[in-house]
């Protein structure tokens, strides 16, 4: 899906073709620019194997989440209300951003299927790529705007 590599893309402007597995969890830093705050994000990439107790507690403390799938494999755009409901059963609802990751390959999965799963969800969908940058610092602009709403 390329969680890892939206994070580095995000966090350290970096992009890698190697393919990164990520186990149990890394922790990111990235500060963001939201005009009257600056918001400092603690970014958790967690794996993204079939939920397990370890999820629960990486989920803990949450403010918010990227719901990623991958543009190029239906497969992963079916599991995302599996996620979301797994997230939402320790935390609470709290704000998303699905992410829609691959733009720069052939896509697979269309801009409808997206909005409809996003509109289920109540959410909107950001449209990104790792690799060339695209929508990236957008999606997490998007969930840090979205988490400083519910604050309020």
């Amino acid at each position: 899906m390329g969680k890892t590599s939206l994070v580095r893309r995000c966090v350290l402007d970096m992009f890698s073709d190697e393919y990164i597995k990520t186990f149990g969890t890394k922790v990111s830093k990235k500060v963001i620019d939201l005009g009257e705050v600056e918001l400092t994000l603690m970014i958790w990439d967690v794996l993204g194997q079939k939920a397990s107790t370890l999820h629960e507690a990486y989920y803990k403390g949450a403010y918010g989440a990227l719901l990623v799938c991958d543009l190029t494999r239906e497969e992963t755009v079916r599991s995302l209300e599996r996620w979301r409901d797994d997230l939402f059963q320790v935390i609470g609802e709290k704000p998303l951003v699905l992410v829609a990751n691959k733009s720069d390959l052939e896509r697979v999965v269309k801009e409808d299927v997206l909005a409809e799963v996003a509109g289920s969800f109540g959410v909107d969908f950001t449209i990104t790529s790792a690799k060339s940058g695209d929508g990236v610092d957008e999606a997490f602009l998007e969930l840090g705007r979205k988490i400083m709403e519910e604050s309020d």
